[in-house]
């Protein structure tokens, strides 16, 4: 009979230690926990839009999106190793030797740390370097500081990848 009990009260301490926790946050927390993360979402969905973005402007050769997005104290290096600034950013996005048929953006992640950001890409292309052709893609990572004028790229890295990699073209 005391095996019987023992089993029965071991039986209703595993079933109580089962069941859910109870949640003790006040409506207000929640409330506020509901809103930071659709603040994280919509500044996720705001930085990949500036990576889309981004990507359209090289494929153009146009600068005006680097000028306003990128820092005036922007650093980087290009896939070959190059260290660049803002201007030289500019000037290679400029560049009348390179002439793109595609240029496209995908695999984005965005990490947020309150007001910085890293955003990790795949950028793929086609087009002429030179007169030669070329098809390949490069993994790129972005830092962004959100100021007061929004989010502004600050330091940035890309690195070739190597050929015959598989790319979404």
């Amino acid at each position: 009979m005391n095996k019987i009990a023992a089993l029965l009260i071991l039986g209703l301490a595993l079933s109580a230690m089962a069941q859910e926790p109870v949640d003790r946050r006040t409506p207000e927390v929640i409330k506020a926990e509901n809103e930071a993360a659709a603040r994280a979402e919509v500044e996720r969905e705001e930085i990949i839009n500036l990576e889309n973005e981004a990507a359209h402007a090289i494929q153009l050769n146009n600068s005006t999106f680097f000028r306003r997005v990128y820092s005036d104290d922007f650093t980087g290096t290009l896939s070959h190793g190059q260290p660049v600034n803002k201007t030289a950013f500019i000037a290679a996005v400029q560049s009348s030797d390179v002439k793109y048929d595609s240029f496209n953006v995908s695999d984005v992640t965005i990490r947020i740390y309150q007001e910085t950001a890293v955003a990790t890409c795949l950028w793929s292309a086609r087009g002429t370097f030179k007169g030669q052709r070329f098809d390949g893609g490069m993994r790129v990572i972005h830092v962004y500081i959100n100021g007061t004028r929004g989010w502004h790229v600050v330091a940035g890295q890309s690195t070739i990848l190597p050929p015959g990699a598989q790319l979404p073209l």
